[in-house]
This record gives structure tokens, sequence and C-alpha cells, in this order.
């Protein structure tokens, strides 16, 4: 019997641990600081169980590890280093949906000499969009071919009926997490040009991606693009972009609350107490009216959409904001996750496309690779699925002995992403395919 242990409960861990016990030969702890909600995950599984567990308790945390065969890291991407640290104290393999920082991949060597795997990048944006490009990329490879440009895009959003707010957009993922990513610097490669964009013009320029029989969506840069190149094998590529979908009209409104400072992290000393509008004033430095204020100072009408849909939201009301502590980030998701949250019975979906340009010695091919996943209503959510069983289905593969890579992998080699793929399209998870 192999133990795996889970840390966190929060909005993508069902699909996981259900698929974790639904399996004979593992036993499933799914530990969190809302013991209340993990066990609601385990109940009526016989092969998992619940514990209380505050990951700042290092030596609890380190016990558990030791208790158990494979750690699965859902906590926020602070803790994973913490995590993966304990792991190869203690012997144990570990995986997580999260990006591959620094920190990280230095721990490669010492993983491989201890014979471990630390998986990474095993979600759906990284995760999924990794395996399903590696697929095409090597099977272009066999047929001759060599991938010149590279496009890539993918979001989480409501699905079209769903998208019934000002804002167009509906959490299905840590609120906070979602606006701390609006304030990253993006880089890629543009026809051999390398474009860097600060992290407050992420939104100035969004590009209009159109999804086949789905909608016509915003794209703007995710993140630096360009470490891919190698990850990929893409050296000689001469565009390589990674950018998220929101629905139309997003990036007018987020390109001026960035530069507002509204998901600033910094903590307000003056946050108990302050209320709604009082929030807006201080962000406006004025005292009279918080929407003519605000307009001013971005240099846009009363009535531009990134005034009204803050109006919506309920930013300018004398209602006191619930934080006792807190930046500005934290106070915009309290009341977004407030106003913004799928409806009982709504759909989210995800959206994910990939667009190849592929020489070959006689032809050029475009090829594009499109994901286009629907929630389940009133069960798990297309963001809970397609983050977590890839993570769920790569830990059961490590522990079956069917992975046998290690060190700090991303699932980039056949031998890890094809039996992942091969086993999320039988769980109704998979990327169509299209030639031009």
């Amino acid at each position: 019997m192999k133990r795996i242990l889970v840390l966190g409960a929060g909005l993508v861990s069902r699909p996981l641990v259900h698929y974790l016990t639904d399996r004979e030969g593992f036993e499933v702890t799914v530990a969190s600081r809302t013991v209340t909600k993990a066990e609601a995950l385990v109940r009526g599984r016989a092969r998992g169980k619940a514990l209380a567990l505050n990951v700042k308790d290092e030596g609890a945390l380190d016990e558990l590890i030791a208790g158990h065969d494979l750690a699965i890291s859902l906590l926020p991407a602070t803790e994973h280093l913490k995590v993966a640290k304990m792991c190869l104290n203690r012997g144990k393999h570990m995986s997580t949906t999260s990006y591959i920082v620094p920190e990280m991949q230095a721990l490669d060597a010492e993983a491989r000499r201890a014979g471990l795997t630390l998986i990474n990048e095993c979600g759906v944006d990284p995760g999924i969009d990794h395996m399903s490009a590696m697929r095409i990329i090597h099977g272009a490879a066999d047929r001759g071919g060599k991938v010149v440009a590279f496009r890539s895009y993918c979001g989480g959003l409501p699905a079209p009926e769903a998208n019934t707010n000002p804002i167009g957009y509906k959490f299905s993922w840590a609120p906070r997490g979602v606006l701390i990513a609006a304030t990253n610097p993006g880089k890629y490669l543009d026809r051999g040009k390398v474009v860097d964009v600060p992290g407050d013009e992420l939104f100035a320029s969004p590009e209009i991606v159109t999804i086949e029989s789905t909608g016509v969506f915003e794209g703007y840069p995710n993140r630096d693009s360009l470490p891919y190149m190698d990850m990929y094998g893409l050296r000689d590529v001469r565009t390589m972009f990674r950018g998220t979908l929101r629905n139309q009209g997003h990036c007018q409104s987020w390109y001026h609350w960035v530069k507002l400072g509204l998901f600033d992290p910094t903590p307000r000393p003056d946050l108990p107490g302050l209320s709604y509008a009082g929030y807006m004033r201080s962000v406006s430095g004025a005292n009279g009216d918080p929407k003519r204020t605000l307009a001013e100072k971005i240099g846009v009408p009363d009535d531009h959409p990134a005034i009204a849909k803050l109006d919506w939201l309920g930013m300018f009301e004398e209602e006191p904001i619930p934080l006792s502590e807190g930046g500005n980030v934290d106070i915009m998701a309290v009341r977004m996750l407030e106003r913004c949250s799928l409806e009982e019975g709504e759909r989210d979906m995800i959206a994910l496309q990939h667009e190849f340009e592929i020489e070959f010695p006689d032809r050029t091919e475009k090829v594009y690779s499109t994901l286009v996943q629907y929630g389940i209503p009133g069960g798990d959510s297309a963001m809970a699925r397609t983050v977590s069983l890839p993570v769920a289905i790569a830990s059961r593969l490590l522990l079956e002995g069917k992975i046998t890579q290690r060190g700090v992998v991303a699932p980039v080699e056949p031998g890890v992403y094809n039996p992942i793929l091969d086993e999320l399209e039988t769980l109704g998870i998979r990327c169509e395919e299209r030639m031009e």
C-alpha cells in the first residue's frame, strides 16, 4: 500500500483526491489548516483520511512527510520549496502543479543522487500545455520537420452562458493568485526579436485570439517565454510566445487597475476600519468624489470602463472592508471573490490553444492544438479537473514505477507526458488538432 500526502484542500483538490482514493493500492491523507475542508474531500472514501495541519508548524509537517511515500503540494507556491527540502531529507517523492523556480531547480542534483523525483509544472498551465505541445514538437521532428514559430494561449474563464457580469471574469482558483499574476512582467520572442513587457504594461496591447467554435478572446504575455525554448528543445525558433486568455474588454480596465496599484501586496497600516470608498480615496490621493478623482488620475472620462467596473464591484461604497491586515491586492481579492464567483449550477471553462509553424523541406504546416473543457454543474469545475488530474496521474505513475525520471522534473519527456496524456484522454480531457 502506497501512502500519499495531499497538502491543501482548496478549490482544485477534489478531483485529485477522488481519483487517487478510487485506485487500489493507495491511501490518501489530506492535510489542511481548515480540517472541515479536508473532511469533505474524503467523506465516504475508505482509503482517505483528513488531518488538521498548519504548514507553519514545520515539525508537524516534517513528521507527516516522513510517514508517506509521496507528498502532493497544493499549497501556495511560496510553500513548495520548504516541502521539497523536507521530502529530500526524508527520502520521499514530491509533485506540484506550480512553476519551477530557480531555487527548486537547484535541488535537481541532490534529488538525482537520492533517487527521488520532484515533479513540477504538472497542472494545466503549466502542465497540459507543456505535454500537448511536446507531443506535437516531437512528432514533427520524427517526420523531419522543424518548429520555427510557437504561440500558446490558455485561460480559465466563465463558460459563455455564465459570463454575466461587467468584469467578464469569475474565479475558479485562488483570487489573490489571479491578481498577483496580473502584475508579472512578460518576455517573449517575436520573429527573432526579444520583447520585454514591464508588469504595469502587461495589458497595454492585447492580441485578438480566435478559438474555433468557442469564441474570440484577448491574449497577453504569460511571464517569461524564453526559458521554454530550451525546455521544449526549440533553440532555433523565431517566435516563442506563451500567453493568457481573457474575455474581450478585460485588458482595457485591468491596465488602469494595475497602473493605480490596486494589486499591490504591500501591507497597509490603515486597513483596520477602512471602508471601500476610503480605500479608493487613498488610491486617488484626493478627498473629493473618488470616481472623479480616480478618472482624473488616470486621464479617462468618469464613465470609462475601468471606473464603471470598480463602481459595479462596490468599490465606492462606505462599507467597511472585512480585513484586519493585508495590502491593496487583498482588498481587491476579497471584494472580487464576493462579486465575481460562479453561482450554483454555473460552469467555468478552460480554453487552451497552441499554434505551431513547422517547416519541412518541401512545405510549411500550421498546426493548431486546442483543448476546451467545461465545468460540471454541481460537480467539479473545469479548472479543478485540468489542474489536479494531471498531477494526480503523475503521482500514481511515479509510485507505480512507470515514471522513472529522477531529479526536478517537468513533464516534457515522452516517458512522462505520454502516459499522463493517455490517461487524461480516458477521463475526457483531450486536445483536438487541425492542420493547414
